[in-house]
């Protein structure tokens, strides 16, 4: 790590940095020391310091271990054991390149802070002190707390790395609870498109990507960024549709690796699919607005993409060289949302295009049908319990 530089201010990190394990863990005068810096926020100090994750375990505690406590006598969620795993697998299979933001704790005791100088920009640089028996608290980044215990179990080297804490002194369970509204007030995920085209790790993130462009109807036509479409925006799909589409042709989840072959599958499937959808062709050539396909048909909504994707994994298993011939009877589906006979309860509920499961399985079904396929028994169960609904 090179040297900090700002203005006529020079620190050497080299020598300040390897002290932290040592001090953090020195008991001297009964207190737990932390190389920091300091800082203030609506008027009170605050405290950054890089804290190596075995000591993360050690000192910070998660306040919702005890499931017995009330919700209002605590300062943070329930830790989703669920989550953890998975957090912690990301560490330990992505040592190079894995990253945490900040953890945010609260410390129940008052604290002192000794700066390395008594001006400039070593003044907000020294040692923060805070007493033994301190509790510190966990504000926001429990499930990364708790996944750092548990990738150090399986990979004891991650104990030399650091995460930044962000320390501020506890002034009671209100405060932190605030603290906890107000860390999470304003957060929000980014969309499922925008989470796939950053995505470098996962296979079939790319294959989504690698599909949007090689795909004719597709390229240029895909939303990558927001999970929705405006009735003004010239995109046909989001990527997110893409990408789930792709899983149920391939039969594979996120994270699934993908062959050369199975590539090529795709694109190969998507290409012949939008072949015999002609809506689809006149949108790429700009004969159509999107936003008129979306009005008026079925099949310019995700829905239909998951269903053509699902119907597509058993007619290739089922028709491994004819499968493309059996595309072809897709011309004869009515996909206008204006058929209410066919799509009501199928694809649409009260009018609306409906995403949920049993209308996927429906709107695969009744594709099924039409390219020539049996339906399996659970498929049939879900026509036979949708036929009795319709009744009543």
């Amino acid at each position: 790590m090179k040297s900090g530089v700002h203005g006529s201010f020079l620190f050497d990190f080299h020598s300040w940095l390897p002290k932290i394990a040592l001090v953090i863990a020195s008991t001297e005068n009964f207190q737990v020391s932390f190389p920091a810096i300091r800082g203030v926020q609506a008027g009170r100090e605050y405290y950054v310091a890089m804290c190596p994750l075995d000591n993360v375990v050690r000192l910070i505690k998660l306040d919702s271990e005890n499931e017995a406590i009330p919700p209002e006598l605590r300062a943070q969620r329930v830790v989703n054991k669920s989550r953890v795993p998975a957090i912690a697998r990301y560490m330990i299979e992505n040592p190079e390149s894995y990253v945490f933001s900040s953890l945010t704790v609260s410390v129940s005791r008052a604290v002192s802070f000794t700066p390395f100088s008594d001006n400039g920009h070593t003044s907000k640089l020294g040692i923060l002190s805070v007493p033994y028996d301190a509790t510190f608290l966990i504000n926001d980044g429990q499930h990364r707390r708790a996944a750092i215990e548990q990738a150090l179990v399986d990979s004891p080297d991650l104990k030399y790395e650091t995460i930044s804490v962000v320390i501020f002194v506890d002034r009671g369970l209100e405060r932190s609870q605030q603290l906890f509204a107000d860390l999470n007030r304003y957060v929000v995920r980014p969309t499922p498109s925008l989470s796939i085209l950053y995505d470098q790790r996962d296979p079939m993130a790319q294959l989504a990507l690698e599909v949007a462009d090689a795909v004719t109807v597709f390229k240029g036509m895909t939303e990558k960024a927001k999970a929705t479409i405006s009735n003004r925006s010239t995109k046909l799909f989001t990527l997110s549709s893409i990408f789930n589409a792709n899983c149920e042709l391939l039969g594979k989840t996120k994270g699934k690796k993908v062959t050369d072959r199975e590539k090529s599958l795709a694109i190969s499937y998507w290409n012949e699919v939008a072949r015999h959808i002609p809506e689809w062709q006149l949108a790429a050539q700009k004969k159509v607005a999107p936003s008129e396909l979306r009005r008026d048909y079925v099949h310019a909504h995700g829905i239909a993409l998951r269903a053509l994707g699902r119907a597509g994994l058993d007619l290739i298993c089922q028709a491994p060289t004819a499968w493309k011939k059996s595309l072809a009877r897709l011309k004869n589906l009515d996909w206008s949302r204006s058929n209410a006979r066919i799509w009501e309860g199928r694809a649409m509920i009260a009018g609306k295009i409906s995403k949920a499961h049993n209308n996927i399985v429906l709107t695969c079904n009744l594709i099924k049908q039409t390219v020539g396929l049996p339906l399996n028994p659970s498929e049939e169960l879900v026509e036979v319990e949708s036929a009795k609904g319709r009744k009543t």
